[in-house]
């Protein structure tokens, strides 16, 4: 399928979309640095462009995508922002008009897992139903989609005319029993079996072995410093261990070694820890090519478990299509 990217950053929903078979036709960014390093990474346009003040939705009409994807910025309702609904919430309803306006037959929308604690994401929502979208929304748990890192996303796919919460099944039915940790995505290779990663407070642990789940990663990377004197739950003393460098974190966020990121520690750090994971994005896009690929087939979806029960929504059953 034919895709557009919104609020693409350096490409880490691009890319997973890309290794799921979709044709990315245009992505649109209005951060210069990091449309250096798409650039440096893709072969179709990325365009700088302030997707809040869009004047014309013929720029993206024209170009007839089946699907289009991205992730508003996220900071003002993020657990490491200030939770408050300020000038980039409004760029969730900015997307969301896009949608409405270019009508495309799929759309997927990222963003953090507290949005749907904040008024803007009802209005979202109001948009999508008013242009005639099924809509279904998941958290998802990065550890358990095949990135070895313990990172809580939220995704809303919409299908014009279709029924909300059809969708669900096909994330549901791919979601792993056992999380992914470093050691199972990269071996041995990265050369160590703790690392540190900075806490937001010296009340949480700064230590992480290998053979667990990272913690998220974040904008913010820095060294041991002198004032953390440890943490009960630390798995290493934390003088024998080191902070992870700007590319290695990018490992984590499943970034192919042959990534190009070249720039400041800051911007790539900041990018970096903005980013979708490659492998969760490919995971959606995964479930989302077989949900398009399976149209058309009635199935009784049932969980997998000791109990087989149906799935139920807070609604009714689901009767889903499947294959």
């Amino acid at each position: 399928m034919r895709a557009i990217d919104l609020f693409s950053g350096c490409g880490g929903l691009s890319l997973g979309f890309q290794n799921a078979g979709f044709e990315i036709i245009s992505a649109y960014e209005n951060w210069d640095k990091a449309i250096e390093i798409y650039k440096k990474n893709f072969e179709h346009p990325i365009y700088e462009y302030d997707l809040s003040n869009v004047e014309d939705y013929n720029v993206f009409i024209k170009q007839n995508p089946d699907i289009i994807i991205g992730g508003p910025p996220c900071q003002d309702y993020s657990s490491a922002g200030k939770r408050k609904e300020e000038a980039n919430a409004n760029l969730t309803t900015d997307y969301a008009n896009i949608i409405a306006n270019v009508k495309p037959k799929y759309f997927l929308m990222e963003n953090v897992d507290q949005i749907k604690k904040y008024d803007v994401y009802k209005r979202a929502v109001n948009i999508f139903k008013e242009a005639g979208y099924g809509l279904t929304s998941r958290i998802l748990d990065a550890s358990l989609c095949g990135v070895p890192q313990k990172r809580k996303r939220f995704f809303l796919f919409g299908e014009l005319g279709g029924k909300d919460n059809a969708f669900l099944p096909f994330i549901e039915d791919k979601i792993s029993k056992e999380p992914m940790t470093p050691r199972m995505y990269f071996g041995d290779s990265l050369g160590l079996e703790h690392y540190y990663r900075h806490p937001r407070n010296y009340n949480r642990r700064g230590v992480f072995s290998i053979d667990e789940p990272a913690p998220t990663v974040r904008g913010v990377n820095r060294p041991v410093p002198d004032g953390y004197k440890g943490h009960p739950r630390d798995t290493e003393d934390p003088r024998k261990v080191r902070a992870l460098t700007t590319i290695e974190r990018s490992y984590l966020q499943t970034f192919p070694k042959d990534f190009i990121f070249e720039g400041s520690k800051t911007n790539l750090e900041q990018m970096i820890g903005n980013a979708v994971p490659v492998k969760l994005a490919e995971f959606v896009a995964n479930a989302i090519d077989q949900y398009v690929s399976s149209q058309g087939n009635v199935v009784e979806y049932k969980r997998k478990n000791n109990t087989h029960e149906v799935i139920h929504d807070q609604m009714d059953m689901f009767e889903v299509i499947g294959n």
